[in-house]
């Protein structure tokens, strides 16, 4: 590979086919956006799209995504879909760059140690037992709602404690959902629409504005003295310091980290565990895999942090419904004219990745639309490609939350299989629905008990 230098050297991306004037490929975008990504790997390991005006170099090459996210991260920045997320996370770790994330990473780390996250784990058990205690024989659940309450109601626990923070608590119910089902809209749409006052931008600037301000309110309660210690996470960011600097969060910078930590850790995770639930639901054989060892390790009891290094199988199952089920798009920005994969890349241009597109790749997985959780068996492929599997990213940028993700997921899983049995709601066609992590159309599943 050549290097960055004031010159990029190389030949031009080939562009993908359907470009229009004015409109580049905003159509295929619009209508089958899944689909086109996917195609866009028989066009070559570097293909260029436009999106109206806005070209963006697709990387469909694990190698050149690892190239660009580890071996040469310092000449890229975050990208376009990243800067238009921050008036939602502020100047949060998921939209920072350069010295200044890794000084917040520093920081936040801590939070995410095997001790806390242990911790953390049985506030998850509490919550997922508590939804599938929810859950009447023979009655169809919407389970995207359901989980999507899970995860929202186990992060928001773990952040926040006591009764001083239920304002908070509430308002995350209430407006997270509002925020959540906007960012995609707002991080693709022009700068300039942002201001209409039409009413989805009506919707999420004041959801948006009433979470930003509640978690303010209650940053401000916090700092003030209290008769008993906390051991939430937002306690955690309030006293945490730079090991190397000693420098502190101020105030809107702790905002910034909650709000990224509610966003980034509600969403993910509640879509993920949907669709792992679903395609349980679809796979007898599996399910009854789940069930053996889940009985095995956890038995009637609530599942413990313990247990999770014992459920190697339910870490197959949650590991395979996240590749089938992968994020649709991140970006990156050239911060220097360079090659990359022989191909020109000029200062500012935009790069983008499909993690999706990627886990579906027959050249790098075997039946890629199979759901096959033995997939990820030891010793189940013999020369597997490097760097191909990267639902959290790498590098100095990888989703600092991804134990913390795991261990929600799995927990939830554990739960809602010792319990029961999932069927498929009869007449219902799932297609998946363009987002963050394409959604479920429709998902709703009957829950059997098993005894």
């Amino acid at each position: 590979m050549a290097h960055a230098g004031l010159e990029a050297t190389g030949v031009q991306a080939p562009v993908a086919p359907g470009r229009l004037p004015l409109l580049g490929h905003a159509v295929p975008l619009w209508r089958e956006p899944i689909a086109f990504l996917e195609s866009l790997r028989d066009h070559g390991e570097v293909v260029r799209l436009d999106i109206g005006t806005w070209p963006v170099h697709l990387l469909t090459s694990p190698e050149l995504v690892h190239e660009v996210l580890v071996g040469r991260a310092e000449q890229f920045g975050r990208g376009r879909i990243f800067d238009r997320l921050r008036p939602v996370f502020g100047n949060g770790i998921v939209t920072t760059d350069g010295a200044f994330h890794r000084s917040q990473r520093r920081m936040i780390q801590p939070a995410f140690h095997r001790n806390h996250i242990a911790r953390y784990a049985e506030t998850m058990s509490r919550q997922a037992v508590a939804m599938a205690a929810s859950w009447a024989p023979g009655r169809e659940v919407c389970i995207l709602t359901e989980t999507r309450r899970y995860a929202v109601s186990s992060v928001a626990e773990m952040v926040f404690s006591g009764e001083l923070s239920r304002p908070a608590v509430d308002e995350v119910h209430r407006s997270l959902p509002v925020v959540l089902e906007g960012m995609l809209l707002r991080a693709v749409m022009p700068k300039a629409l942002d201001r209409l006052p039409i009413p989805p931008n009506v919707r999420f600037d004041t959801a948006a504005e009433r979470l930003r301000a509640v978690i303010d309110d209650v940053i401000r309660q916090y700092g003030e003295p209290q008769p008993e210690e906390r051991h939430d996470l937002l306690t955690l960011l309030m006293s945490s310091t730079d090991p190397e600097t000693g420098a502190a969060m101020p105030p809107e910078q702790v905002r910034d980290e909650v709000v990224s930590l509610l966003l980034a850790g509600t969403e993910t995770s509640a879509t993920t565990l949907a669709w792992a639930l679903y395609e349980i639901s679809r796979h007898p054989a599996v399910e009854e895999r789940l069930q053996a060892e889940v009985d095995a390790v956890v038995g009637d009891r609530p599942v413990r942090p313990s247990d999770l290094p014992a459920l190697g199988y339910t870490r197959h199952v949650f590991q395979e419904a996240l590749r089938l089920h992968s994020p649709l798009l991140f970006t990156r920005r050239a911060l220097a004219p360079l090659t990359l994969g022989g191909i020109a890349i000029p200062e500012g241009a935009e790069l983008a990745y499909s993690p999706y597109a990627l886990h579906r790749d027959p050249a790098l997985f075997r039946n890629p639309r199979v759901f096959d959780p033995d997939r990820w068996q030891p010793g189940a492929e013999k020369r597997p490609r490097p760097h191909r599997y990267i639902p959290f990213g790498a590098g100095q940028h990888k989703c600092i939350g991804d134990t913390f993700g795991v261990a929600e997921i799995m927990t939830a899983i554990a739960a809602v299989t010792s319990r029961w049995r999932l069927t498929p709601a009869p007449g219902v066609t799932v297609r998946e629905v363009p987002a963050g992590i394409p959604q479920p159309s429709a998902l709703p599943l009957i829950p059997l008990p098993r005894r």
